[in-house]
């Protein structure tokens, strides 16, 4: 790609080439004025392309019993200072009406991998949220056979999350001592086979990983073309065996990584993830400016919420739903923004004629 200086940020949307692993590094070293600029274009370009509205999606933590080991998650199968907890589908059907209450068009049913929830199970939720009424429903529940998206889609899932973490596959290997990263990449292909929006990403400063790491992971994503980017900050637990490893020395580059997917993804809605508030003060106001255009307030059950930390000083765990959705207004509008009233399915031109490799 031929660009006069790879900080001419207003022209990544439309080349007709992803810029270098080394480009994207140079980005990511940003500094002073080319750093501002790297925001401003980033916010200039949400505008753009996806508009000032931000969609509003209720999460669900139904679940927090997990099949798997992953090396730096809170959760994980191993963790015996977890308090497990199952909601039944009443208490899940529940909440979706409450999501609705709140005015939020999505309602994002998550958990661990926990296969207690069979493809029976999941579906009659699904099925019951939407005989309810109009409500966009997005499912992150993990690693399933192909045949269950496709009853999902069938049931009414009409999106669905799971990060594929990392693109380096002995870096994925080492955080998921029991997972295969072939698979993950299989199970993406079938959700998005199966008609399903999907959303996708990965940690941000992951141990054992440098500024070229990420810089293939934010070129990863964006060639797997997204309906949604998902990322966060690699936070670590003490109660895994990541608890000793640190946060980035450059705490911006958080930051930059979610402003470069912006750039190089413009139709793709971006979230302001809820692990930046557990390591910057006011972190997701920041994202809404500098690219991200959802806003995933947390409406599960107050008794609940301690139990569900895949990291450490997750933000409010104290509250329930009714203060999650007033603070969330507030913080919208305290940036300037509006909160959209449609239920945010996929914005790209070319949904959903595309392959996720």
């Amino acid at each position: 790609m031929s660009h006069p200086s790879i900080f001419d940020f207003e022209e990544l949307p439309l080349a007709p080439e992803l810029p270098s692993t080394s480009q994207v590094i140079d980005m990511l070293q940003a500094q002073g004025e080319e750093l501002k600029a790297l925001y401003s274009a980033a916010d200039r370009v949400r505008s753009r392309f996806v508009g000032d509205e931000v969609h509003l999606r209720g999460i669900v933590e139904f679940s927090n019993y997990c099949r798997l080991n992953c090396n730096y998650c809170g959760i994980r199968a191993c963790n015996r200072q977890v308090h497990r907890y199952r909601m039944t589908p009443s208490q899940i059907i529940d909440m979706a009406f409450r999501a609705r209450v709140y005015g939020y068009p999505t309602v994002v049913l998550q958990s661990g991998e926990d296969l207690h929830y069979n493809v029976e199970t999941m579906c009659h939720i699904l099925e019951e949220i939407k005989r309810d009424g109009p409500l966009a429903i997005t499912l992150s529940i993990g690693e399933r056979p192909a045949e269950e998206y496709r009853r999902f889609r069938a049931s009414g899932c009409d999106r669905y999350l799971m990060r594929f973490e990392t693109a380096n596959r002995e870096l994925f290997a080492y955080l998921h001592p029991d997972d295969d990263y072939d698979y993950r990449m299989s199970c993406l292909q079938a959700i998005r086979d199966a008609g399903i929006q999907l959303g996708s990403g990965f940690l941000i400063g992951l141990p054992r990983s440098g500024m070229e790491t990420l810089a293939n992971d934010i070129l990863h994503a964006t060639r797997m073309k997204l309906d949604m980017i998902g990322c966060g900050p690699f936070v670590p637990n003490p109660d895994t065996p990541l608890g000793d490893a640190r946060l980035l020395e450059d705490t911006e580059v958080y930051y930059k990584a979610i402003a470069i997917l912006r750039l190089l993804n413009p139709y793709a809605h971006i979230p302001a993830t809820t692990a930046f508030d557990a390591i910057f003060k006011d972190g997701r106001n920041l994202l809404l400016t500098r690219g991200a255009n959802v806003f995933m307030p947390n409406i599960t059950p107050r008794d609940f919420r301690p139990d569900y930390q895949l990291y450490p000083n997750k933000p409010c765990i104290d509250e329930d739903g009714d203060q999650c959705a007033l603070c969330t207004r507030g913080r919208v509008h305290a940036v300037g923004r509006k909160i959209a009233d449609g239920p945010g399915h996929s914005l790209r031109p070319d949904w959903p004629d595309r392959n996720v490799t």
